[in-house]
């Protein structure tokens, strides 16, 4: 097993400071935030008891997301879960949502490989600039969506915009001299 593909062990001391294991560090909630963006899975641990605290955590940082006004969850989504824990549906919700993140996270990843396959529009002049151009569109709108990291030696957004006005002019410059 790789070194990533497990959790990252986050210790929480007495003190109520988060340690890395791996790098030996304090790290804070936006830190751990940015691990789990990054596609790592975490787990917290309180140091004496042993007990599991990551989703008391993963909450927290949810909440702190809210109250910066960051709309993460919509109003009717909160208050559905807020009934699902006073009622009988409450073993049903936890499934839902999984199923519901997993069915999100499938049909990012289809998406992004039915982008890359060969179709019968591969001929059209322009189309292979075209499709560079879908691709990197899409990595900006899915950028920080659960499941979608970004590969190892990908460009940043910036690079990725500046190539994709790098390609539209030269498409431009291609229309324009079949015009003429």
């Amino acid at each position: 097993m790789s070194e990533t593909a497990k959790p990252l062990l986050i210790k929480r001391y007495a003190s109520r400071r988060l340690y890395n294991t791996e790098t030996s560090d304090y790290v804070t909630l936006e830190d751990i935030a940015g691990f789990i963006r990054a596609g790592r899975e975490v787990q917290i641990v309180d140091l004496k008891s042993g007990d599991d605290l990551t989703r008391q955590y993963l909450l927290q940082i949810i909440a702190e997301h809210e109250s910066r006004g960051e709309n993460v969850l919509p109003l009717d989504v909160l208050t559905d879960l807020v009934r699902s824990y006073t009622t009988q549906a409450q073993s049903v919700v936890p499934q839902f949502l999984a199923m519901s993140f997993e069915m999100l996270r499938d049909g990012q990843s289809k998406m992004m490989q039915n982008m890359t396959r060969a179709n019968p529009m591969a001929a059209m002049p322009g189309f292979e600039e075209m499709q560079r151009q879908q691709q990197a569109f899409m990595k900006t709108m899915m950028a920080g969506w659960p499941g979608i990291t970004p590969k190892v030696g990908e460009k940043d957004s910036e690079d990725d915009l500046d190539e994709i006005k790098k390609q539209l002019a030269e498409l431009q410059h291609k229309l324009s001299s079949m015009d003429k």
